[in-house]
């Protein structure tokens, strides 16, 4: 459950990956002949079940390592795609499109549905291995999204850390440890709805990502975070309506759009210069304007 884990052994998984495809592609091709092709029966049964074993060994490391494609991010485009250009009637959800990622499935129906019918539903799976791969998914979905709120994903993260030590030094039983461990992701599907967030702001995700992320901005020393939190609160819904008022549409790529987002920044931020690019860097990564 080493955070690095998964960083050092990519290569490795890699490599596999490839492997297994090319062996796989190479059987596809001749599995209808094999006998033809001079291999005996038995030859031609143990081939098979070689490439069942390693068909589903690269499938249960992708999962276990959260490297199963999620295509949900793309798949507003991808019904347009079809719509505009293979068929005029509305699109069908059919078997991929339709997929939830393990997180999300685990906040549908729960961890342990979620582990008896898809993570280990053959049976042949530890607890270890069976907490790696949730811990593994859970850490993908911080690294993915952690631009996008970067407080909230460093919280959400220190709490992913602090789980799995107690888990692996014993002080918290596997059973605890998924309960818990459900409710963080519980939370991370909450996004940034916290405790301690002014009332002011409730309902209004954008801003709240933002408030909570003032305090950490890089300034030059100009801008000064105000540390009330209504008041906090206040700067934040400013930032808020500006850019929702004033940011040009599809600024994001684009240099001069993006230098006048910063000039809509800049005085709200006191004129601060550090302060104003950690804010568009934010605002660039939420991704809400």
């Amino acid at each position: 459950m080493d955070a690095q884990a998964l960083a050092d052994t990519e290569p490795l998984r890699i490599s596999f990956y490839k492997a297994s495809a090319a062996f796989l592609r190479a059987y596809a091709a001749v599995a209808q002949v094999l006998v033809e092709a001079g291999y005996t029966p038995e030859q031609a049964a143990q081939l098979e079940k070689e490439s069942a074993f390693y068909s589903e060994m690269r499938q249960n490391i992708k999962k276990a390592s959260g490297e199963e494609l999620d295509i949900k991010p793309y798949e507003q485009g991808m019904r347009q795609l079809i719509n505009m250009y293979i068929q005029a009637d509305p699109a069908q959800e059919v078997g991929q499109l339709s997929e939830m990622t393990l997180v999300q499935a685990i906040v549908e129906t729960g961890i342990n549905d979620v582990i008896a019918q898809h993570i280990n539903k053959s049976g042949r799976y530890s607890n270890r291995a069976v907490a790696e791969t949730i811990v593994n998914n859970v850490r993908k979905t911080i690294i993915r999204d952690q631009l996008t709120d970067p407080r909230f994903y460093e919280q959400m993260s220190d709490l992913l850390d602090d789980l799995i030590k107690q888990h692996l030094a014993g002080t918290l039983a596997y059973e605890d440890f998924l309960r818990e461990t459900e409710q963080l992701i519980r939370a991370l599907a909450a996004k940034g709805q916290t405790e301690g967030v002014p009332s002011s702001l409730m309902g209004r995700q954008a801003a709240t990502v933002i408030f909570n992320n003032l305090g950490g901005l890089k300034t030059s020393g100009v801008f000064s975070v105000p540390e009330n939190a209504d008041e906090r609160a206040q700067l934040a819904l400013d930032i808020d309506q500006a850019l929702k008022e004033q940011a040009p549409a599809a600024w994001r790529g684009d240099e001069m759009r993006q230098r006048q987002v910063k000039n809509i920044l800049h005085p709200l931020m006191s004129r601060d210069r550090d302060a104003t690019e950690a804010l568009f860097e934010l605002i660039f990564n939420l991704g809400r304007y």
